[in-house]
């Protein structure tokens, strides 16, 4: 495989509306004609034939290949040579023309390159060559196992060992352990499905680490001479430009390729990695459709927690949604958050008793509170209810005074007369008109006086101290004595 890093053709440009102009085209093919011609001095390849999806670009292509060459010779006179022939045919050529470039292909020494758009198919008789280049893999399924099949064509018990070349753009800072995210492998992952059709085999064993390949390759497969002793086993190698972990290759084919439903789940991994890349975080909406692909990535999230809530994900995949920041349980990190609001409120308000209209941290606060207070509002789990309880209590114990017998404003209005009282001010003093946060702490006190009565045992409780209950509330000396006596009672 040739892998290229360019600053003009990056995969930002290939995979965007610009892909369709023509400038972009051309500056696409300049990039590949070196990368070919580099290509086959790396690895001895002396006969080539490209295939591409339109015929101006195979034209295009082998018109300046001859330029290209001479240019790379200039620099490295040793590596390339100064002349390589190239030629090349389409489907509207005369079958004159066709068999006298495949004769001149065919009778070449050196290097030679033939180009061609959908004319070198089933039924054509061409010089057997030792490789083939997928320039455009754009084509169907059938179209690929066509070219493959012009590099593996062999005569009985031959033993050639044919290489495919397909190029592939990297982005600038795309590292090769990349590859089980990177979109950038999309042409490869089309040709080993078409080498898979045409020897399944084949491919089956490039999902097993290179590195222990020469221990266990099938001498029944046709992919060339086993190796002499002491030769190193060559055959059935992915090779990359760079190198790559033999492990990780075999993960990423096994992924690919082989296992249709892995390769669906490779799919919204790399989506997921995108929009993290993107977002900063992996919190998807369930209605979002990622743009490339038309990927539904907030529905295969949810999909994946289920999975994982059922105990059917694998800890692989576990871990590397993990690592990309998955929240599995989306209800939790949920309450996390507004927990957090929580503490900010009752950091500023020494209470929970919200109002039901108090926002902070742009959460709205008050009415979340009053959302959880109501039966059911912690969740039906009563193991993750409790849980959430206790969280909650860990703030403010009383956080949720209904389950006492007195309302939210009626704790509010009591933690700001304790607040009142911590700082100094006097019972007696806290009249009509004295406020905290806005809430008349004296009217209301005053209303607590009048309503003495009514009041159950523990806010009268609350409402000490019991030294100056009878002339801080106003009531009576009998009613005060009842008060005091109970509080010791219950003490």
């Amino acid at each position: 495989m040739a892998e290229l890093t360019d600053p003009v053709v990056t995969p930002a440009r290939l995979n965007s509306e610009e892909r369709y102009e023509e400038q972009l085209r051309g500056e696409r093919l300049a990039a590949m004609q070196t990368a070919l011609l580099e290509t086959m001095a790396a690895h001895g390849l002396q006969t080539i034939i490209t295939f591409h999806h339109r015929t101006v670009e195979a034209e295009a292509f082998a018109s300046g290949l001859d330029r290209v060459a001479r240019r790379l010779h200039a620099v490295d006179p040793v590596r390339h040579p100064e002349r390589v022939w190239s030629g090349w045919l389409c489907g509207e050529h005369e079958s004159a023309h066709r068999q006298a470039v495949l004769a001149d292909f065919g009778r070449r020494a050196g290097r030679a390159v033939l180009s061609n758009c959908r004319v070198l198919g089933e039924g054509v008789d061409i010089r057997a060559t030792d490789s083939v280049a997928l320039i455009d893999p754009k084509g169907s399924a059938v179209d690929i196992v066509q070219a493959i099949g012009r590099a593996l064509r062999q005569k009985p018990d031959e033993g050639k060992m044919a290489t495919l070349i397909v190029p592939v753009f990297l982005r600038e800072d795309e590292k090769p352990e990349d590859i089980l995210s990177s979109n950038s492998y999309r042409p490869l992952i089309r040709v080993l499905a078409g080498l898979r059709a045409h020897d399944e085999k084949a491919v089956e064993m490039l999902a097993i680490p290179q590195e222990n390949q020469k221990r266990i390759v099938d001498p029944s497969l046709p992919v060339g001479k086993a190796p002499e002793e002491g030769e190193e086993e060559s055959r059935l190698l992915l090779r990359f430009a760079a190198p790559r972990d033999p492990a990780l290759i075999a993960k990423w084919i096994s992924y690919t390729v082989l296992n249709t439903e892995r390769q669906d789940w490779r799919r919204g991994a790399e989506a997921a990695y995108r929009y993290r890349q993107r977002e900063g975080d992996l919190e998807v909406p369930y209605e979002h459709v990622e743009p490339e692909g038309a990927f539904p990535l907030g529905r295969w999230l949810s999909d994946q927690r289920r999975t994982f809530r059922a105990g059917a994900m694998t800890g692989e995949r576990a871990a590397e949604l993990e690592g990309l920041g998955i929240v599995w349980d989306t209800a939790d990190a949920a309450f996390e958050q507004n927990l957090g609001a929580a503490r900010a409120y009752y950091a500023l308000h020494g209470t929970l008793a919200a109002p039901r209209g108090a926002t902070i941290l742009d959460i709205a606060i008050g009415q979340y509170l009053t959302n959880i207070r109501r039966p059911g509002g912690l969740g039906k789990d009563p193991g993750r209810a409790q849980r959430r309880a206790a969280a909650l209590a860990a703030i403010d114990p009383d956080w949720n005074p209904g389950t006492l017998g007195w309302t939210v404003d009626w704790q509010r209005h009591h933690a700001y007369l304790a607040q009142l009282l911590a700082e100094g001010a006097c019972l007696t003093a806290i009249v009509p008109g004295v406020t905290r946060h806005g809430e008349d702490v004296g009217r209301w006190l005053a209303t607590q006086r009048r309503a003495w009565d009514r009041l159950n045992a523990e806010q009268q409780r609350r409402l000490g101290p019991m030294a100056t209950v009878a002339t801080a509330l106003g009531t009576s000396e009998a009613a005060a004595r009842r008060y005091v006596n109970g509080y010791r009672h219950r003490r």
